[in-house]
């Protein structure tokens, strides 16, 4: 059995792989399995790469085939990897086909993914995923649904701490930025996700030296290597609060302040540009949640809703970028928060 393991990991893109395709309903035992989808395509080097990288690995066996040519490996009773060629933003609802294929069901999804700046600047960075801001009708520039945000995974700050620490250990940093990105894009699923990304340009989407790092990231967060998992979420554990980020720009630098220095809990981060609020214009003596329009209350909610619903038991605090609002528009949010009962924290409250 380990011969083999190793002979499919050294060769696990070609003849060998041996997959079959799954259609009859399974048993009912077998619904009780959990399990962790680790999501990669070909169309994408900073995706692929990292995949076949922690393909390396020891104990990777060949597993299904979905419908729609998505290849899977398993290693353990616990972790999938899928491979499919089409972009990962288009691939709507794998937890679910997921399921139907295999009588499992998908505790969590980890999508790796390249990341792209008009700054250039290289990048290793995580983010839950959604769309929450949009309506029916909307645009959806890059996937998702309108109105709607993924769990994000629990996992996100335990893993930012852990890749900061891998990054460095690979010689990356200062080269590269590691950092978090707010939510953003799809595609959907109704179990707790995350993107794991390498940027931001080309150039840097190809580093073998980064892949390793995203490789390891996973391989030491899901526990694989010889080490506990990091970043798993359970309503007993002591520290509870979890933070519910609003405002700010797309790298959520406030946010990332605590989170970076409180080893915090992260739920969504919702950045200004997804919180859409209506100028009031002269009437802004007497402001209120329902006097600004725009679909800035349904971001919130949505938010809050997908963030509650990942870490069950938590205490969800939103934790506002003060200074990226101006006073009409804080004002509303606080009053928002408050008629919601949505708690508000500060940096004192997550440590």
């Amino acid at each position: 059995m380990k011969g083999e393991t190793r002979a499919v990991g050294k060769n696990i893109f070609t003849k060998l792989y041996s997959g079959s395709h799954f259609h009859s309903t399974p048993p009912l035992s077998a619904l009780r399995k959990m399990a962790t989808l680790v999501v990669a395509t070909t169309a994408d080097p900073a995706s692929i790469n990292p995949a076949k990288a922690l393909l390396s690995m020891p104990g990777w066996l060949p597993g299904p085939t979905l419908d729609g040519g998505i290849r899977s490996f398993k290693n353990g009773d616990v972790v999938r990897l899928l491979q499919q060629d089409k972009f990962i933003i288009e691939e709507d609802d794998l937890d679910l086909r997921w399921e139907a294929a295999t009588g499992e069901t998908v505790a969590e999804l980890l999508f790796l993914s390249r990341h792209a700046a008009v700054s250039t600047r290289p990048a290793l960075t995580i983010h839950p995923i959604g769309v929450p801001h949009l309506k029916e009708g909307d645009v959806l520039p890059q996937g998702g649904r309108a109105g709607w945000a993924a769990p994000p995974c629990p996992r996100i700050g335990p893993w930012l701490m852990l890749l900061k620490k891998l990054a460095e250990s690979h010689n990356l940093v200062p080269e590269f930025e590691i950092t978090l990105e707010a939510t953003h894009h799809g595609p959907v699923t109704s179990k707790p996700a995350m993107f794991i990304e390498i940027g931001s340009t080309e150039e840097y989407w190809g580093r073998e030296d980064a892949a390793q790092v995203i490789a390891q990231l996973v391989w030491e967060g899901l526990g694989l290597g010889a080490s506990d998992a990091v970043g798993v979420w359970r309503s007993t554990t002591e520290k509870k609060r979890v933070l519910l980020g609003l405002g700010g720009g797309h790298y959520v630098p406030r946010h990332m302040d605590i989170i970076q220095k409180e080893g915090t809990w992260v739920g969504h981060l919702i950045s200004g540009y997804s919180l859409p609020m209506e100028d009031p214009g002269q009437t802004k003596s007497s402001i209120s949640a329902e006097s600004i329009g725009g679909t800035w209350k349904q971001s919130i909610q949505v938010a809050f809703d997908a963030t509650k619903a990942a870490f069950p038991g938590g205490e969800i605090l939103a934790h506002l970028d003060h200074k990226s609002f101006k006073g009409w528009q804080k004002t509303a949010i606080i009053d928002f928060l408050g008629k919601q009962n949505i708690k508000i924290g500060k940096q004192a409250d997550f440590c």
